[in-house]
């Protein structure tokens, strides 16, 4: 008989690429994963794991066996999902991930509502960039994703992924102090040529959209500074190394020395939640993006000093 916990170990692993990964997704340390996948390799008499540089990689028995725990914990969250209808109340463990500003000003609300509400509901935050959260919701890793698009760049739904709309974040201009952007009410995106930049590293979201957008307005950005962070894109804005176009999301108050320009017309990003189809029916999901909807204004507003 298989143990479903390994299985569950396993197939985090094949979706996550890692060990660290996966046990940062279950909530678990990487040894308990190790020892889960060691477990099932004696159960199985197969080897599931190999060496692979630093990491490890699945071996073709190990896939397999990934994609049949896939059908099981489907089969499962079906099942649990029908007993939390009948039930009429979120109960059990709701696993969320989202970006960074999404995971700092909008879910602590969100997740403290749910706790208060909701004792019988189990949730777990884990911090992921939309483009890799999207496809953990759809394989099954996660069971809700906040995530986000821009007004140029679409991020499509995958299929059996329903998605919700949360609300709409604006991005701004930030410029050091003394800038001669900094005492414009106004800055139109075919000014922004020749400016060093400071932004997120390429892959996340928020630096393809700068790359795309100055592009489309005939520049090439000289993108001079790098970070995950959006504070610590704010503390080099603030002393005096470039400018960035940074969300008003979880943003906080602005340091001395940055000055906050709209750009005309003003940049959006779409935050949503998503989930799959055959969880739709679950109460935890629905009251999830009830709370999420519900706590967006209080999110979104702006604080200036």
């Amino acid at each position: 008989m298989l143990d479903l916990q390994r299985l569950r170990a396993l197939h985090a692993v094949s979706v996550h690429g890692t060990v660290g990964a996966a046990a940062t997704a279950l909530g678990y340390t990487p040894s308990a994963v190790s020892q889960q996948i060691a477990k099932l390799e004696r159960e199985t008499r197969t080897v599931l794991l190999e060496r692979a540089g630093r990491g490890v990689r699945l071996t073709d028995e190990a896939r397999q066996l990934a994609d049949t725990a896939r059908e099981l914990l489907a089969i499962v969250e079906r099942a649990e999902t029908r007993l939390e209808e009948r039930r009429g109340r979120p109960a059990g463990k709701l696993t969320i991930a989202a970006f960074a500003s999404a995971a700092r000003g909008l879910l602590p609300a969100v997740l403290a509502d749910l706790a208060r509400r909701h004792p019988a509901l189990d949730t777990r935050l884990t911090e992921v960039d939309p483009h890799l959260s999207v496809d953990l919701v759809a394989k099954g890793a996660v069971d809700l994703v906040v995530a986000h698009d821009w007004d140029i760049a679409p991020l499509p739904a995958p299929a059996g992924v329903e998605q919700a709309a949360i609300g709409d974040d604006l991005c701004d201009l930030l410029v050091p102090e003394g800038h001669p952007f900094a005492g414009r009410t106004a800055v139109r995106r075919e000014e922004l040529g020749g400016e060093r930049w400071i932004c997120q590293p390429p892959g996340r979201v928020c630096h393809d959209w700068l790359q795309r957008t100055l592009r489309a307005a005939g520049h090439e950005p000289d993108i001079v500074h790098q970070a995950d962070e959006n504070p610590t894109l704010v503390a080099l804005v603030a002393a005096g190394l470039g400018v960035a176009l940074i969300p008003r999301l979880g943003r906080g108050p602005l340091p001395a020395g940055v000055v906050e320009v709209p750009l005309d017309p003003m940049p959006v990003r779409h935050l949503y939640a998503l989930w799959r189809t055959g969880a739709a029916r679950r109460p935890a999901i629905a009251e999830t993006v009830r709370s999420l909807c519900a706590h967006w204004p209080a999110a979104a507003s702006h604080p200036r000093a």
